[in-house]
């Protein structure tokens, strides 16, 4: 039976929850920024790394071409290496959704971890199902070492969780990484408002749609911070 986690649950309405989640966001988001800062959050680096390229890649599958595979690197970059014959499904503006998924599909996915987890039931049906295709993606698409270890042992993690944690350990770990999904696009703040030789998702996207890199940078950006803000005051303030 599903449980909607309403003023008697001491987790939903908790408001030291949620003052931790936005400390978390932001202090992820300004160590990201600094030297080595990276490194200092090594996993999480490297899980929203693993965020924005299965967004290409999935988007990819979802538009007929071929998602062949996902490389994380050691310095928490990455690449999804995908082919399609003759074009895509939607043609010029499918090749918009892929670029566009990279930056946005984290932060849409994110606010959705974040509503789910007012229902106890969803909440960790989500993990479950994240642990298990992380282990998936592991198997069929990543292809270099430090990330078939780091998302095997993220997804194990996930799905312990998922299967065995308490119901508030539940609750803040789908909120947690909602969070961090939806602060994804700011591990490398200024790739969204670099041109980068006209390779940065912004870039793609503007040699398609007329407009400059750095107005669609923007407007991700903006789009990120709506998702999350109002994502978290449903969750802890909807009725």
């Amino acid at each position: 039976m599903n449980q909607l986690w309403n003023s008697q649950n001491l987790v939903l309405y908790d408001r030291m929850g949620l003052t931790l989640l936005i400390a978390i966001a932001f202090a992820t988001g300004i160590v990201w920024q600094i030297p080595g800062g990276k490194i200092i959050l090594y996993p999480l680096t490297l899980l929203s790394t693993w965020y924005h390229e299965m967004a290409h890649g999935l988007m990819v599958v979802l538009l007929g071409g071929n998602f062949q595979k996902l490389e994380i690197f050691a310095n928490g970059s990455g690449v999804a290496r995908y082919q399609y014959r003759g074009s895509l499904f939607l043609g010029k503006i499918g090749q918009v959704l892929v670029y566009a998924a990279g930056p946005m599909g984290p932060p849409i996915m994110g606010s959705g971890f974040i509503l789910a987890s007012r229902n106890l039931q969803i909440s960790q049906n989500i993990l479950v199902i994240l642990g298990i295709f992380m282990l998936v993606s592991v198997l069929i698409w990543i292809r270099t070492g430090i990330g078939i270890l780091v998302i095997s042992l993220l997804g194990l993690i996930i799905l312990g969780i998922g299967l065995e944690a308490s119901p508030q350990v539940k609750v803040f770990v789908i909120q947690f990484l909602g969070v961090q999904a939806c602060i994804s696009t700011f591990r490398d703040f200024n790739y969204v408002f670099s041109y980068w030789n006209g390779n940065s998702d912004t870039a793609q996207i503007a040699k398609i749609l007329i407009l400059p890199h750095w107005f669609w940078g923007i407007l991700i950006t903006i789009s990120s911070i709506f998702l999350l803000i109002q994502s978290l005051r449903m969750a802890y303030f909807a009725k």
